[in-house]
């Protein structure tokens, strides 16, 4: 493992900090590192503002994607959010879904984990022209699933996607691409999560419909904390201003109640939360139903209504997630013992065909931290290594 030091900051900059602001030249250097540069950014960086939340329609292709949901709007189309079956994924499921209810008929879609793989797959798209869907609102993924969109487009349904990973030099020709990524995207802040992509699509959306951001946009911002967390996105920026005020929400009991029963399942309580928490106790059990069963348990549970079924989901989940660590460490121990025979000096390739496919990736970063190697773990899926 190799560690890369921060430039050392401005110096001129980090004396006017420690004047200004801390009186402490070792918090100004750290201010410094992290791009805060004068008062006014310190302040900005302690108390995150929802007022500096960057206008939506300055990401390209926003105007097209709003545009074309209005029309879905005004012809009562029948749209699908579709999402991966990760937390990122699941989270903007929730989130748009939740948006959109009661504007046109929706259907959410997780991919299943074994059978489609991730991302955009051509079987949610047949089962999309099977209901008579037109529009596929696609989060977390398909920036380079050229060839299932131009399936779509071959059967009349228009793709919105909606992605934050980089995307190639060639786009798929979908309806519209929001993802801040593009290279022809001017948008001014480029780290947001799959989810975060999705609440910029809801804030044009209520820019467009003259919906208040407090009781529309607001209230979705608990999700976007925990899709910052999980994914291990820069908390900064947008992203610091997002993950504040979810968190706010998630501390003081006034977010989504299927949330208040998984965090009540982890044994944990609300006004004790810490980011940690989001990132490695509560998205793991959302990670596991994906892995485990379906990720579509993970998006009702996230929008459930009855406290009845919150408590039923929230208790499943916590037992895929038993499950999940138990089969992680069983192959853990399995995988260590195939180093004591390992060939490799420089990197780790195992293989069993009865690991379970949805741990091994989990397993694989362990064997790293513990070996310092890279490690390719395969196991078997149908007839295929996987």
């Amino acid at each position: 493992m190799r560690w890369r030091s921060l430039p050392v900051p401005n110096a001129g900059i980090t004396q006017a900090l420690t004047a200004q602001v801390t009186k402490d030249p070792l918090l100004s250097h750290l201010l410094a590192s992290r791009g805060v540069k004068d008062f006014s950014g310190a302040k900005e960086f302690f108390r995150p503002s929802i007022a500096h939340l960057h206008d939506p329609y300055r990401m390209k292709d926003m105007d097209v994607a709003v545009e074309r949901i209005e029309k879905a709007r005004i012809t009562q189309e029948h749209i699908m959010v579709y999402g991966d079956y990760d937390v990122d994924g699941t989270t903007s499921v929730a989130l748009v879904s939740e948006f959109l209810d009661g504007k046109f008929p929706i259907e959410a879609y997780i991919p299943d984990r074994y059978k489609e793989g991730y991302g955009l797959s051509f079987d949610g798209i047949n089962t999309a022209a099977e209901l008579g869907i037109t529009l596929i609102i696609a989060l977390d993924c398909g920036i380079k699933a050229f060839d299932q969109i131009n399936h779509a487009n071959s059967l009349g349904i228009d793709i919105i996607v909606c992605d934050h990973h980089r995307p190639d030099d060639e786009l798929p020709k979908a309806k519209a691409i929001l993802n801040p990524k593009r290279v022809d995207c001017l948008y001014p802040y480029k780290e947001l999560s799959g989810c975060g992509v999705g609440f910029k699509l809801c804030q044009g959306l209520c820019d467009r419909w003259g919906l208040p951001l407090e009781h529309y946009l607001y209230p979705l911002l608990d999700l976007c904390a925990i899709s910052i967390a999980a994914d291990i996105v820069h908390i900064s920026g947008e992203n610091r201003i997002m993950a504040s005020h979810g968190m706010q929400l998630l501390r003081t009991g006034a977010c989504r109640p299927g949330l208040l029963a998984l965090i009540e399942s982890a044994g944990k309580t609300p006004e004790t939360l810490s980011f940690r928490d989001l990132s490695f106790t509560i998205g793991p059990r959302i990670n596991a139903a994906g892995r485990m069963e379906s990720g579509l348990r993970a998006v009702e549970l996230l929008r459930s209504k009855q406290q009845s079924e919150q408590q039923e989901l929230a208790a499943a989940i916590h037992v895929f997630n038993t499950d999940r660590r138990a089969a992680q460490g069983e192959i853990f121990e399995q995988a260590k013992q195939q180093l004591d025979t390992a060939l490799y000096p420089y990197s780790n390739v195992l293989y069993a065909p009865h690991w379970h496919k949805g741990v091994v990736g989990i397993v694989a970063s362990k064997i790293v931290e513990h070996h310092y190697r890279p490690t390719i773990i395969l196991t078997k899926s149908g007839d295929k290594l996987a």
